[in-house]
């Protein structure tokens, strides 16, 4: 590749294609572009009508170092720093899962019960638990704005993240952190009880995709033996927070649906609904206690 100032976004480009290729990266295409993008304020525009743009020398450095940090398994999104997620850029660290498209499955399933909990009552109260970087309760409070959620998690370094992600985004003002372990500080009674908790198995871990398995919390991943652990403590404590017409809406591991709503059932819960993801794997439950009039399902 040119030296200094002759370095272009094309040489970049195919620099980075070239490299991730070879690491057996899937899409080295994307993956490049989204760094280059990423580094150098530029858009797909300017690579197709600019190619021949100069690239300064010390960020074209930095572009090669974040394409080996791709070849080493580090995952696009963790190198750039945030993530898309329901039309919302919010920022990752170490301590946050990197929002996925799967989630957007909750957030789509939920949306109408808080809007439907607005048009009822004036507000919908939102409880979403393992936040990390707030992005269930960050969307769902973008789409309805009478709307106030609470983000709990028990890393303050993910509330943190969560915290300023909210700010960044203008919903400072309707987003709560709290540090807490499950509900063991939440007190009050919520509309909405929200999570995509770990749900991963144990003896699984090892077998993650090294993207997953050594850039992601390991604690926002590892749901126990059978990886049930996070649903018994929310479906065994939830009653004590759900308000009358509340739900429950929670993302499950694509084989989980009938180990979550047994558990769920056996609290005393009903199931309510349930939704695939864009891969057609059940994704997530919806539960409402049994004694619930049945706001919108």
């Amino acid at each position: 590749m040119p030296d200094g100032d002759d370095t272009t976004l094309e040489d970049l480009l195919r620099v980075g294609r070239e490299m991730l290729a070879r690491a057996g990266i899937d899409d080295p295409a994307l993956n490049a572009r989204l760094l280059v993008e990423h580094f150098t304020g530029t858009t797909r525009a300017h690579a197709i009508t600019a190619p021949k743009r100069p690239v300064n020398g010390e960020i074209a450095s930095h572009i090669i170092a974040a394409f080996e940090r791709r070849q080493a398994g580090e995952p696009v999104h963790r190198i750039i720093g945030f993530r898309a997620f329901y039309g919302l850029d919010l920022l990752i660290s170490p301590a946050t899962l990197e929002p996925r498209p799967d989630t957007e499955t909750l957030v789509d399933a939920i949306l109408p019960i808080v809007r439907e909990t607005v048009l009822r009552k004036g507000s919908c109260r939102i409880l979403d638990l393992g936040t990390g970087t707030g992005a269930i309760a960050l969307a769902l409070l973008a789409e309805v704005g009478d709307a106030t959620a609470t983000g709990v998690d028990v890393s303050g370094e993910a509330l943190a993240a969560a915290r300023s992600n909210a700010e960044r985004i203008g919903l400072g003002a309707r987003f709560t952190p709290l540090q807490s372990d499950w509900f063991e500080k939440v007190s009050g009674l919520w509309d909405v009880i929200v999570s995509n908790p770990p749900y991963i198995p144990t003896e699984s871990i090892a077998g993650l995709a090294r993207e997953v398995r050594d850039h992601e919390p390991i604690a926002a991943l590892d749901g126990g033996e059978d990886g049930l652990d996070a649903y018994r403590r929310i479906a065994g404590q939830a009653l004590d927070f759900l308000d009358v017409d509340g739900r429950i809406g929670l993302e499950i591991g694509f084989d989980q649906k009938q180990s979550v709503t047994a558990v769920f059932l056996e609290k005393g819960f009903d199931l309510k609904g349930s939704a695939k993801d864009l891969g057609g794997n059940d994704r997530v439950l919806l539960f409402a206690t049994k004694s619930s009039r049945g706001a919108a399902n």
